[in-house]
């Protein structure tokens, strides 16, 4: 099967190729998934589990790579919920080959099924950024109605749908982002929009929750913006109130949840453009002389035309 691997850290993106390897086998409750879209986060390069497993051993050359859609073609011993031929997606394991490739093994617990009338495509775009939503603000922030959100970097993958979430349960949002964000953001149903470029942050006043999805000096401020009892979470760094930063954790009835929030219209994703997996190695890797976009992911079409690959907009 075609895959992207990478072997060397220091190199990031640009130490992807594009290679021949074989095709995974399923283990004990996996399956094997031919896969039709995938995710990718330039993040990945600097996360320890793309380069070593569970035991800090050297994993190379690994394939990076964590969100899915696609359709099962095996099952592992002992594999229960799933089925030859079902339309799945989810999220693999950090620590295993992901999914820039044709096939990928995966454990059955972390996929759920994918509605036929949702696009691959569309299926593989949520898993990261709608569970990072979905448990930042209902595990780790203890959302209510009728409470007031902040969320930094509101137009962009995971922003775009913790504004629409936590609208749909009744929260007041306010977004966050650059000024040519605002009416996306406003689309996506934030009451109100902060340019963090022209505006002052403190004139938000006071908040129940604080989701940051920029950090910095920007989180920094954001902890004095939270009420007596609210919660800031992080998905960037170490927050300074009433800390929940957390590692997003593959959820097969929050993935149905959110796909079901598709399927009927409360929830859109965020998707930007297209390529083939023979093209993703230079779409993916810049020039050393440029910085990589923001949020950039991959999504792979296994069929004649080739994998591919898209972008969401940055956080900020």
């Amino acid at each position: 099967m075609k895959a992207i691997v990478v072997t060397d850290q220091a190199a990031g993106t640009a130490g992807m190729t594009l290679v021949e390897r074989p095709e995974p086998q399923a283990a004990l409750n996996d399956v094997v998934v031919r896969i039709h879209a995938s995710g990718f986060v330039p993040t990945e390069m600097a996360w320890p589990s793309t380069w070593t497993d569970r035991l800090d051993r050297d994993r190379t050359p690994s394939i990076p790579g964590h969100e899915l859609a696609g359709v099962v073609t095996a099952l592992g011993y002992g594999t229960t919920g799933l089925s030859v031929g079902q339309r799945v997606f989810g999220l693999t394991d950090w620590t295993r080959d992901g999914t820039l490739a044709e096939y990928a093994a995966v454990e059955a617990r972390n996929l759920a099924p994918l509605p036929g009338d949702v696009d691959f495509t569309v299926g593989a775009s949520l898993p990261i950024s709608g569970l990072t939503a979905w448990q930042g603000l209902f595990e780790h922030g203890r959302l209510q109605a009728g409470q007031s959100v902040l969320v930094h970097g509101a137009a962009g993958a995971v922003g775009s749908m913790v504004t629409q979430l936590a609208r749909e349960f009744g929260a007041y949002v306010i977004g966050t982002g650059r000024a040519a964000d605002r009416q996306t953001v406003l689309d996506f149903g934030a009451k109100e929009f902060v340019d963090l470029g022209n505006d002052v942050l403190e004139e938000v006043g006071g908040v129940d929750l604080v989701f940051d999805g920029i950090g910095g000096d920007i989180g920094k401020r954001s902890a004095g913006l939270i009420r007596a009892g609210g919660t800031l979470v992080s998905i960037v760094g170490p927050p300074e109130a009433r800390p929940a930063d957390f590692v997003v954790e593959s959820d097969r009835a929050q993935l149905s949840e959110i796909v079901r929030r598709v399927q009927d219209g409360r929830l859109r994703t965020n998707i930007g453009n297209v390529s083939t997996l023979d093209d993703a190695v230079a779409a993916l890797g810049p020039p050393p002389s440029r910085p990589p976009p923001p949020a950039w992911r991959f999504a792979a079409r296994s069929r004649s035309s080739g994998p591919t690959w898209r972008t969401w907009p940055p956080a900020i």
